[in-house]
């Protein structure tokens, strides 16, 4: 029987599966479905918190590349249930994901979320759209310096959400500074209340003692 997993399951896997002692789970795991194939609703929510990933592809002779892609939150588009894309700013003028999806299109985009120690991962093929200037301003975030160069397309084929132990926990700065901006501005508030309370009490006490 067919299932979604079959995409990163091969015989090979399955036979290593087998002899190791986990074939059996995955086997009860697709007889129920196997994986996603679609895009739901919470991954669409992680997708839309995402601002750095990964883009694996190989040439047609099969050596594996993997691009790092990263941008403001929102840069990684959901534009419908199958289909993910993203501007492709311009980098070091390498073009080795340009050129392995111009003679192969298959693709893996893997998320990985180390605050929340989540991660998600995405088989497809994927294209590149150049001389697209409508689709190319729907996927850039305004206000982002980076300069698009032309679109990826990526047409899914199957997810997978993977355990989160031995991921370590990292923020970004950002995040830290905001958090760290919020305590500041929130002892600032205290220190007032509490110069105001202390003036309140000096008041009263000297009223008291003429």
């Amino acid at each position: 029987m067919s299932s979604a997993s079959d995409i990163a399951f091969t015989p090979s896997v399955k036979s290593v599966q087998e002899l190791r002692g986990s074939r059996k789970g995955y086997s009860q795991m697709e007889a129920k479905g196997g994986w996603e194939t679609t895009v739901s609703p919470d991954l669409a929510a992680f997708i839309a918190e995402v601002r750095s990933f990964y883009l694996a592809t190989a040439s047609k002779d099969g050596q594996p590349y993997i691009q790092h892609r990263g941008g403001p939150k929102g840069f990684l588009h959901v534009v419908d249930a199958k289909t993910l894309a993203f501007a492709d700013f311009s980098g070091n003028r390498q073009y080795i994901t340009t050129g392995n999806l111009a003679e192969n299109p298959r693709a893996f985009i893997f998320l990985m979320d180390y605050a929340s120690r989540r991660r998600v991962k995405l088989w497809g093929e994927a294209r590149v759209v150049e001389d697209d200037p409508e689709l190319t301003r729907r996927l850039t975030i305004e206000g982002y310096l980076g300069r698009p160069e032309q679109v990826i397309v990526f047409t899914l084929k199957a997810w997978d959400v993977n355990c989160p132990q031995h991921i370590p926990q990292m923020f970004f700065v950002e995040d830290i500074k905001e958090a760290v901006d919020g305590l500041k501005n929130r002892i600032a508030q205290l220190e007032q209340e509490n110069a105001e309370l202390r003036a309140a009490q000096g008041a009263k006490e000297q009223r008291g003692g003429t």
